[in-house]
């Protein structure tokens, strides 16, 4: 599955592990998030993510 980061902080969605806290199960796709997701460190939107 493929990484994305936060162009804003830098962070990297890894779809392995998730987003536990924000509510995002390991195996999630970043495809699959609801856009209402947002960057955990800064608060980035969703949009705001391109492919690592």
């Amino acid at each position: 599955m493929t990484k994305y980061r936060c162009t804003i902080c830098g962070y990297t969605y890894d779809p392995a592990a998730g987003d536990p806290d924000g509510g995002i199960k390991p195996g999630t796709p970043f495809e699959d998030i609801p856009d209402s997701w947002a960057c955990p460190v800064c608060g980035a939107t969703k949009d705001l993510f391109v492919k690592a």
